[in-house]
């Protein structure tokens, strides 16, 4: 097999595998530099630029709606709760969530991005929020070009600063990863990593944002690259952990780790079944949100043969 190219962000979880600690047998894995993963997403979703790429879940949804032929393997590199991703300008009126509505929020980069969804789906679900009486400003096009977003989607904000939109009254609030220390920007729901946890204890919905896609031709010429994958992320995982329960060199995104393995147990867990909820969450937004048009059968997201856990 001819040397894989493989587009992946450096974290914890990835370092085992990119530092050549960890090796996929069978696989010869050609790390690509990356400096930020979201242009080499897009650069996947539109050309097929990299033979694997992580992949944000909800750009992954809208890709195979659209017919892209990459197709993800059940690995989640990424995940978080989103609850202290809304934020509101304190000079908006926002009391409570439910104000959103007849409002303009925008939305850090894309609609389609996955936190934005993700944060969509909680005020809905859980505070009552309309989200068709919203309208959403993403600041950025979407990643799979093909996409059309619903009419209460307008993209007159598109290159703005969220904060700017913010700070201007233009947009009333914000949805997705929106990093300002303004003092006049203020977090929507209270007490956000708590209402997080909450949310998790109550559902069982550990939210996923990232995964691993592979091109459907390699998937075809290489049955055996799945297993070869599966294994090699779960041996990277095995030496992170064992780092975290060290206790050795942790940076600040390492303790973020940890404070969410109290929460949930396996930080990373991987495979379909160990994952249905979020997966069925993740889709039902996307449905509900006019990401992806039908509910595709969770199996048929992800590469045959791959069962991770």
């Amino acid at each position: 097999m001819r040397p894989l190219t493989i587009a992946l962000a450096t974290s914890g979880l990835t370092k085992p595998l990119k530092q050549g600690r960890v090796a996929a047998a069978g696989a010869k894995l050609d790390f690509v530099p990356v400096e930020q993963i979201v242009p080499l997403m897009r650069r996947m979703v539109r050309g097929l630029d990299f033979d694997i790429c992580e992949m944000a879940f909800t750009t992954y949804l809208c890709a195979k709606a659209a017919g892209k032929p990459i197709t993800a393997i059940p690995l989640f590199v990424t995940r978080n709760f989103h609850h202290g991703a809304a934020f509101h300008g304190i000079n908006a009126g926002i009391k409570v969530p439910k104000d959103l509505e007849g409002r303009v929020v925008a939305v850090n980069r894309g609609y389609t991005v996955t936190t934005g969804l993700w944060v969509r789906g909680i005020l809905q679900s859980e505070y009552g929020v309309d989200l068709a009486k919203i309208t959403w400003a993403p600041t950025d096009d979407e990643h799979v070009q093909e996409y059309r977003a619903p009419a209460n989607v307008t993209y007159k904000f598109r290159g703005r600063p969220i904060a700017d939109l913010l700070l201007s009254g233009e947009a009333a609030a914000a949805v997705g990863d929106v990093r300002t220390d303004a003092g006049e920007i203020k977090s929507l729901i209270a007490d956000a990593r708590n209402a997080g946890v909450a949310w998790f204890r109550k559902t069982g919905i550990y939210p996923i944002n990232h995964t691993v896609v592979v091109r459907d031709e390699l998937l075809e010429a290489e049955p055996g690259l799945v297993d070869d994958l599966v294994a090699a992320f779960t041996a990277a995982k095995a030496c992170y952990l064992a780092q975290l329960d060290a206790g050795r060199e942790l940076s600040p995104a390492d303790e973020a780790v940890i404070g969410l393995r109290r929460v949930v147990g396996d930080p990373y867990p991987f495979g379909v079944e160990p994952n249905r909820k979020a997966l069925e969450a993740i889709i039902r937004f996307a449905v509900e949100q006019q990401v992806i048009a039908r509910t595709p059968p969770v199996a048929e997201l992800f590469a045959a043969g791959a069962s991770a856990s």
